[in-house]
């Protein structure tokens, strides 16, 4: 039976709690001249997000920046203090390290690539613990979903595994959770890293066959303890919403039937849409969030994730079209003005249409890949349980930082800046940790105590042999960089500022963070963004 997004009025079923993650700098960061993947796409869906007045229906953080201590919870020391101290400007003394941690033509060294990893991560983690204490029922973090990432080296446009941190922290809370990657490349690195444990359970639809990273077929079911737990649905070119609706929905049910996970992430890529520069499905906004909807009827704690996704006018109308979803409201399919309008020429809709590209999957090839996953889930107990064990402290402490907003807020009095910057932006105090610290050393996920597998594959590339972008599509992702400005959000009270390339240009982009305290007794936290842009004097 298929699972239909709402187009009428909303059912309070519907209507769950939302917590959205985004932080403004994220969108600044730039991989260099060509490469397909462009953060600025983040900033552009939440531009729109804003201008559809979704902000008024969720509760918008910044996120703290996840420190060194979070990040090697799975990574190993070496490789994030690796990451922390390399920059353009120094790599030749980091030559003999960027083979061994796979750093160079797919994961570019760039300026700020530590910031952007504490940002894309801290959102991820935030979130989780937000769905940990029952504080929210779906989180958001656009700016993350890096699933590539392994424990010790980049991979695929990716470099800290921010799915893998977040699952942790939800393990602290939940005996089991379930991972679901509708990326179109496999989800190798949550994978990899949980291939050994029954604790959580992997999902991905993927394409598979002389494809990156070349894992992820149908007799890759997990090992040891993990055996049955890793899922992997290989799909072939052209797939589309009719074939794609057939098998996530039926799949899905059955996992959650033999599996009751207590909280459940899901990793959005929108390179699965049709007209991706990187990919060669087939789906459209509509059919690719019908798995967001999907998921959303089993009442479960949800986190919802990016991932790839390399025709950003399209990434930005996916994320902003999910956000509605994962909220229960209808949005129009005519875009309304904001900064980036001009992107989404010459038709300025959200929705898009599907190509005449062929289906390469059939109706028996699914049935008989369907028919396969059934008979590997039946081999599976029902609904593992563990030992109980004491909760793990939580990475950061949403309680204290709640109580302070709560405390200081007051309908006709701003938040001090002190108190603001308490609220919503965690000290990065732990970054030196290594310099005299207790070194963790190359650890494993404490899981099972086992190793994560590794399947012995030789690296792979994400970018295909001779990809070079457009002039036009290149400086739609450089952001702020080199003299070239894209003009950000300038406040959650709706207005938009016009769109502006100057050259050179100085921006100051300042962040003000308000909580105030409603008649029920909640409390909403809100962040308002103002770029400021003079002209600099040569």
């Amino acid at each position: 039976m298929a699972t239909q997004v709402p187009t009428g009025p909303v059912r309070g079923d519907y209507e769950k709690k939302v917590s959205y993650y985004y932080d403004a700098d994220v969108g600044n960061f730039y991989y260099g001249q060509g490469h397909p993947m462009k953060p600025h796409r983040i900033r552009m869906a939440h531009n729109l997000i804003l201008n559809y007045g979704l902000y008024r229906k969720m509760e918008v953080y910044r996120p703290h920046k996840a420190t060194f201590e979070e990040m090697t919870k799975f990574h190993s020391d070496e490789y994030i203090r690796f990451l922390r101290a390399v920059k353009p400007d120094n790599l030749a003394s980091f030559n003999k390290y960027m083979q061994q941690f796979n750093v160079g033509e797919d994961c570019p060294v760039f300026d700020g690539i530590y910031e952007f990893c504490q940002l894309y991560t801290g959102g991820s983690v935030a979130g989780a613990i937000k769905l940990n204490k029952r504080q929210t029922d779906i989180a958001v973090n656009w700016a993350g979903g890096l699933h590539h990432a392994k424990k010790a080296e980049a991979s695929g446009f990716c470099y800290v595994n921010d799915i893998v941190l977040a699952i942790l922290e939800l393990l602290k809370y939940h005996q089991r959770v379930l991972y679901v990657d509708i990326d179109v490349h496999h989800g190798d690195g949550v994978e990899e890293a949980f291939f050994t444990t029954d604790r959580v359970l992997t999902v991905s639809y993927h394409k598979y066959g002389e494809y990156f990273p070349g894992t992820g077929d149908l007799n890759d079911i997990g090992a040891g303890k993990g055996k049955h737990y890793a899922v992997n649905f290989p799909l072939r070119d052209g797939v589309d919403d009719a074939s794609y609706e057939e098998i996530f929905a039926p799949v899905m049910r059955k996992v959650m039937e033999f599996y009751d996970p207590g909280a459940v992430v899901l990793q959005c890529g929108a390179d699965s849409l049709t007209g991706d520069r990187l990919g060669c499905f087939n789906l459209t906004v509509k059919g690719h969030a019908r798995c967001v909807e999907f998921m959303k009827t089993f009442n479960k704690p949800l986190l919802l994730l990016g991932g790839g996704g390399y025709t950003i006018k399209n990434v930005a109308r996916c994320w902003t079209y999910e956000t509605a979803v994962a909220l229960g409201v209808e949005v129009p399919n005519e875009l309304p003005y904001n900064d980036y309008f001009e992107y989404f020429a010459p038709d300025f809709k959200l929705h898009i249409a599907p190509s005449n590209m062929s289906n390469l999957n059939s109706t028996d090839y699914l049935s008989q890949v369907k028919d396969r996953l059934f008979e590997n889930l039946r081999h599976m107990p029902f609904a593992p349980s563990v030992q109980q064990h004491d909760v793990p402290r939580d990475a950061m402490d949403l309680d204290e930082m709640e109580r302070a907003a709560m405390d200081a807020a007051n309908p006709d009095e701003r938040v001090p800046q002190a108190l603001k910057d308490r609220i919503r932006e965690r000290e990065n105090d732990n970054n030196d940790i290594a310099e005299g610290g207790e070194r963790s050393g190359d650890r494993d996920l404490d899981v099972n105590g086992e190793m994560p597998h590794s399947n012995g594959m030789s690296r792979k590339r994400l970018l295909p042999e001779g990809f070079a972008d457009s002039m036009e599509d290149d400086n739609q992702g450089r952001g702020i960089l080199n003299g070239a400005v894209s003009t950000s959000v300038v406040a959650l009270a709706g207005t938009t500022a016009e769109a502006a390339t100057v050259e050179p240009m100085e921006v100051v982009t300042t962040h003000t963070v308000d909580a105030v305290k409603n008649p029920d007794g909640t409390t909403t936290v809100t962040t308002t963004e103002q770029t400021k842009t003079t002209a600099v004097v040569q």
